[in-house]
């Protein structure tokens, strides 16, 4: 039975679906980044799939793509219930750090029959979710990961991803120096930062306004997203 797949402004050629076995899939062109309006009616179709191979949904596009459709599914309470594959077009942090396929054609066969697995979720205290990279470049300020002190004064730059580790849920990493190996990487559930402005990257997209205060922690329910196993 054909599922769904998502194309986030990209377009997919027909025969790379068919020698990717997905030739019965309903492609649905939506916008970069869709929001409600775009993706809600599709994924309200979406088959159950937590524990059976493939995914219930396939989006195609940047790791800022799979976050928009991946809070669509957090705010219809479907999360546990709808598998997603990713088929990432061009560089993805997600991709490296679940390793996915980077190949378009490989990514979407192991979409279409690869075994769904939990992984963490990364919400932001703004609304949005994480499912790559988050970045907060030259930082100036205090920052703590749960209850350690990552961070009292400069840093050339903070990075925070899902945890791959099996950890409580985030990794985050902070580079004291430009050059150098002056760096310290803690494991957490929650990540906050009271600073001077900065403007946080989510997943490559800038955030439009700065911020001094700026908060990263794990949902309380997993993505499934279809990965290798193992």
């Amino acid at each position: 039975m054909g599922g769904i797949m998502l194309a986030c402004g990209t377009s997919i050629p027909p025969a790379v679906l068919a020698r990717a076995g997905l030739e019965q899939h309903r492609i649905v062109p939506v916008p970069a980044r869709p929001g409600k309006s775009d993706v809600d009616a599709e994924l309200a179709k979406a088959a159950d799939g937590a524990s059976g191979p493939g995914a219930g949904v396939i989006v195609a596009g940047t790791d800022a793509d799979l976050a928009a459709v991946a809070l669509r599914l957090l705010r219809r309470d479907r999360l546990g219930t709808v598998s997603v594959g990713y088929a990432p077009r061009g560089r993805s942090s997600c991709a490296a750090l679940w390793g996915l396929p980077g190949g378009l054609e490989a990514a979407l066969r192991l979409a279409a029959s690869g075994q769904p697995q939990g992984v963490p979720l990364i919400r932001d205290d703004t609304g949005g979710v994480l499912v790559g990279t988050g970045t907060l470049h030259r930082i100036e300020g205090v920052a703590y990961c749960d209850d350690e002190l990552v961070l009292r004064g400069r840093a050339h730059r903070i990075d925070v991803t899902p945890d791959t580790a099996d950890g409580p849920g985030l990794a985050v990493t902070v580079r004291y120096r430009r050059f150098g190996g002056q760096r310290h990487t803690a494991r957490s559930r929650a990540f906050d930062i009271g600073c001077e402005p900065t403007t946080p990257v989510l997943d490559g997209v800038a955030r439009e306004r700065t911020t001094e205060r700026w908060t990263w922690y794990r949902h309380t329910e997993d993505l499934l997203l279809v990965r290798p196993s193992g």
